[in-house]
């Protein structure tokens, strides 16, 4: 993993809707960091740092370093919640994860080689079913991102997720509840050019 991301936090003793609108007013995220032996401790972020981080798309399947009075444990990002209308950060869940245990993370697909396939180069245009799946693996092997190669797929042609080539240590969490859980992920549709291109051909 390239990248490291620190979220400096304080510790935020008082709890509820109130103490959150407070902190929200003096520019600040209220959060909780859960999981592990200890329990929940409620947290305050400045609104600032945590939107430059959030900018990352790598920052939602990293695991982070947060650092609360000095004190930095290991964890992951598992919720966000934001202001629907204006840039505003409303709360951030994390989860402290043991580097020596599975997580199950969602980690975002990047699609390759759409232009270059073999029915990109017959006009074709690929549609994507996911932008991101669930996987299980231990912190250290969690994948910034999965690449979805399109290279080989012709019109007409899908890939699901069992077809999807995973780095080592990954595996994808719906997979194992049966093979009626492999769902498409991509697929190789003609586009009107290229279906009039062939009507013309059979005229």
């Amino acid at each position: 993993m390239s990248n490291v991301f620190e979220f400096v936090a304080e510790s935020r003793g008082q709890s509820g809707k109130s103490a959150a609108r407070r902190s929200r007013r003096q520019g600040n995220v209220p959060a909780v960091i859960y999981g592990g032996p200890n329990g929940p401790q409620m947290l305050v972020l400045n609104h600032n740092e945590v939107i430059k981080h959030l900018d990352h798309e790598a920052v939602y399947s990293h695991v982070l370093d947060i650092t609360v009075d000095g004190k930095t444990e290991k964890a992951i990002l598992k919720g966000v919640q934001r202001h629907p209308a204006r840039v505003q950060i409303l709360h951030l869940d994390f989860f402290r994860v043991n580097m020596s245990e599975s997580v199950k993370v969602h980690v975002p697909l990047h699609f390759i080689n759409e232009a270059t396939s073999i029915g990109g180069k017959k006009g074709g245009i690929a549609t994507h079913s996911m932008a991101d799946v669930e996987v299980s693996c231990l912190p250290a092997a969690l994948p910034e991102y999965i690449e979805v190669d399109l290279a080989g797929m012709d019109i007409g042609d899908t890939i699901h997720l069992s077809n999807v080539v995973l780095p080592a240590g990954i595996e994808i969490v719906i997979l194992a509840q049966g093979p009626e859980h492999d769902l498409p992920v991509a697929s190789m549709m003609a586009s009107k050019a290229s279906k009039d291109d062939a009507a013309e051909v059979a005229e």
